[in-house]
């Protein structure tokens, strides 16, 4: 008898189309407040960070600095985001603003609807199994050569 275990499809087509459903239950969600997901997901961590550097924010974040640039330039805009000066006067700090810190507040309600969602529609016991698989084969997989984030 044959114990060997078969793999059936492509796994990063099967991960994409997982993450699509799941990023279009968030999107929903989240955009009643005005913001996309990574827009949420930006603020939360210049919030989590504190003031820093862009470079340090763009590598916590694990995404490239012009990347990082391109999706400050919005939250700057609107007033969430400020630029400060840095250290030595030739570096900028990324900070959150009162503005912002309550946007993240309002976001955070609706990303927590998203998440309950999910975890009513899979079930708390398959949410644990995935996080749990993630987090298992991430370091599996090294650093993201391409510098991209999940957002």
């Amino acid at each position: 008898m044959n114990t060997e275990v078969k793999v059936q499809g492509c796994t990063s087509f099967k991960v994409r189309q997982l993450m699509r459903r799941i990023s279009q239950m968030y999107d929903v969600e989240v955009a009643q407040c005005g913001l996309r997901t990574t827009q949420y997901s930006l603020l939360s961590n210049v919030m989590n960070l504190g003031p820093m550097r862009p470079v340090e924010l763009a590598a916590a974040m694990n995404m490239t600095a012009s990347t990082l640039s391109r999706n400050l330039q919005p939250l700057v805009a609107a007033g969430w985001v400020a630029l400060g000066a840095g250290a030595d006067g030739r570096s900028r700090l990324v900070q959150i603003t009162e503005a912002g810190a309550a946007k993240r507040r309002e976001a955070q309600r609706h990303w927590k609807v998203a998440q309950h969602k999910l975890n009513a529609q899979l079930g708390i016991e398959r949410v644990a199994a995935l996080h749990a698989l993630i987090d298992d084969v991430l370091p599996l997989l090294g650093a993201d050569a391409a510098g991209e984030h999940a957002g």
